[in-house]
């Protein structure tokens, strides 16, 4: 009974399984190399003095290298997930159909609710208001909460690396005004729009059989949407 449990769980939630245990080999995998290289720099600046790995954790260069890098992925699906509710691109698999309208665009409030109604369309009014948006609300409270613990983390190994050419530390808000802080920023987000940009134009000509991310095989190209 248990192992009919077990795999029905897998089963059913499998997508989101293998994703957060690839975020976790990765994860790890990220902090120790970062870790090892940390410490390579600070020898090779003339400090003789290695850091423990829990010690890393709290360093501005691991702050910095894991919030820059989040703060881009919740920019880019905040961003998908407005962009889609309004703009179509015909013939991709990641559009709305073109004419007509799509079941994501049903108003909630004309739906007869049941027990399996989420709780906030059984409430109504502006609990519903925000519940209707609040996959990009989501996104877009990861992204400042991202991209300000990326500014933190930034500003510190900033200020440790003026530090150590003679030169004075940095506030967050001064990093803030950095081409250094930009820089990493916009190098990240345009490569999250440019894959955003991939998988919208490429899914009209290719396909991947079984794929929720692709159209039938055998689907015409014009083929809009689901």
């Amino acid at each position: 009974m248990a192992q009919g449990r077990a795999r029905r769980l897998l089963h059913e939630n499998g997508l989101l399984l293998a994703c957060l245990g690839l975020f976790v080999v990765f994860f790890v995998g990220m902090i120790v190399s970062g870790w090892a290289v940390y410490n390579q720099e600070q020898q090779e600046h003339g400090s003789a003095q290695q850091i423990s790995l829990v010690r890393y954790l709290s360093t501005g260069d691991f702050v910095e290298a894991t919030f820059e890098n989040w703060e881009s992925e919740f920019l880019q699906m905040g961003m998908y997930v407005v962009l889609t509710a309004f703009l179509y691109q015909k013939g991709s698999s990641e559009s709305k159909p073109l004419h007509g309208s799509a079941p994501q665009d049903k108003d909630p409030r004309d739906t007869t609710p049941n027990r399996w109604t989420p709780w906030p369309v059984r409430r109504g009014g502006w609990v519903l208001r925000i519940y209707e948006h609040s996959l990009a609300i989501a996104f877009f409270v990861l992204f400042f909460a991202s991209l300000g613990l990326h500014a933190i983390g930034g500003a510190k190994a900033f200020s440790e690396e003026q530090v150590q050419h003679g030169e004075s530390a940095v506030s967050v808000w001064r990093y803030l005004t950095t081409s250094q802080f930009w820089f990493e920023s916009m190098q990240n987000w345009q490569s999250e729009f440019i894959a955003v940009a991939a998988i919208v134009g490429l899914s009209i000509f290719l396909r991947q059989r079984g794929s929720a991310e692709s159209k039938p095989v055998a689907e015409p190209h014009r083929h809009t949407g689901d």
